[in-house]
């Protein structure tokens, strides 16, 4: 068994922004130097909701080249997008046949996306977090990066995994663990401190996007919604101002230092002093990386020979493990 694999991926659904960044992408920067890992562009998952074709793939390269763009190194890493590998989609079904309808009724995500007449929602939508088991089991991950809207998917792949061994009297799957980078960066949108940053978001400034120039960068953070009291010196008063809480976390995440460090250097300043200076850190910080992006996006052919080799290197684990597991099921193959 593979010792130490890390598997995680993002959909290509819109334009990445600060929040992916934060609390994914930068991680697993870091994850690579310890780990063997795997990272997708689950664009099989993106299908379970109405996808313009053109505009998927235009996103499955702009998520390929934020990778690159944050320090994933693809030689080192294996970066490739999960339709490319057909052992996903195979090993779904297999792991789909023995998966009770009740832990899949559980999942909450599927009552959160659903439309109101649930007659009409796709079955892909429903069967997705199998689909999400067979990701993380057909590379054998012993550990997932996980936030906390996805650990009840890493608890239901657990599960699926122990179901399977038990089956078929194996310890074929093992159980993999969540990999926990301490407390968590939410980031919030910059027009309402109580609702998260979305790619779904119709409004221009409540989120900093991935590819945003310096000037938009800027620009967002001067008009982020904000109340007219300077910043206070205690956390605990700090909480209670959900739009001040939001962006001296975005702060902090971004400088590497605690909220309580960042907050005690502007405690008492008004916002746009502050303001200023989250504009200077964020452009430094992420105006690099939109930069790279561009630059890489603007050469289509250089991401997909990225995502080729990938695929080709993701195929060589998954397709042997595909196959133990068909053997072991009984399946009669050539």
């Amino acid at each position: 068994m593979t010792k130490n694999r890390i598997f995680s991926g993002i959909q290509p659904t819109g334009n990445l922004h600060l929040g992916n960044y934060l609390g994914a992408i930068r991680n697993w920067v870091q994850l690579q130097h310890d780990y063997e890992c795997i990272f997708c562009i689950v664009d099989l998952h993106a299908l379970t909701l109405p996808q313009d074709p053109l505009q998927l793939r235009h996103s499955t390269r702009e998520v390929t080249a934020a990778y690159l763009a944050a320090g994933i190194d693809a030689e080192h890493c294996i970066i490739f997008n999960q339709s490319m590998v057909s052992a996903h989609a195979e090993l779904a079904w297999l792991l789909g046949c023995l998966t009770p309808l009740g832990w899949l009724n559980r999942m909450t995500q599927f009552k959160e996306k659903a439309p109101k007449d649930r007659s009409n929602a796709g079955l892909g939508l429903y069967a997705y977090p199998v689909l999400m088991a067979a990701d993380i089991l057909a590379y054998k991950a012993t550990h997932v990066p996980v936030g906390e809207d996805q650990k009840q998917h890493l608890e239901l792949a657990r599960d699926i995994a122990g179901a399977f061994n038990r089956r078929y009297e194996q310890d074929f799957f093992p159980l993999p663990e969540p990999q926990i980078f301490g407390p968590a960066t939410r980031v919030m949108s910059l027009r309402d401190g109580m609702k998260k940053m979305s790619k779904s978001d119709t409004s221009d400034y409540s989120r900093i996007n991935m590819t945003d120039d310096a000037d938009a960068i800027a620009l967002k953070i001067r008009r982020a919604k904000t109340d007219p009291e300077p910043l206070p010196d205690t956390l605990a008063a700090l909480e209670e101002r959900p739009e001040a809480d939001n962006l001296v976390g975005i702060y902090a995440a971004l400088a590497g230092e605690s909220q309580e460090a960042a907050l005690r250097r502007f405690a008492g300043q008004n916002f746009s002093t502050f303001k200023d200076a989250l504009s200077e850190l964020a452009v430094e910080v992420l105006g690099k990386v939109g930069g790279e992006m561009r630059r890489l996006m603007a050469d289509p052919g250089h991401i997909d020979t990225v995502l080729r080799h990938g695929a080709e290197r993701a195929a060589a684990i998954s397709m042997p493990v595909l196959r133990a597991a068909q053997e072991i099921t009984g399946l009669l193959r050539p």
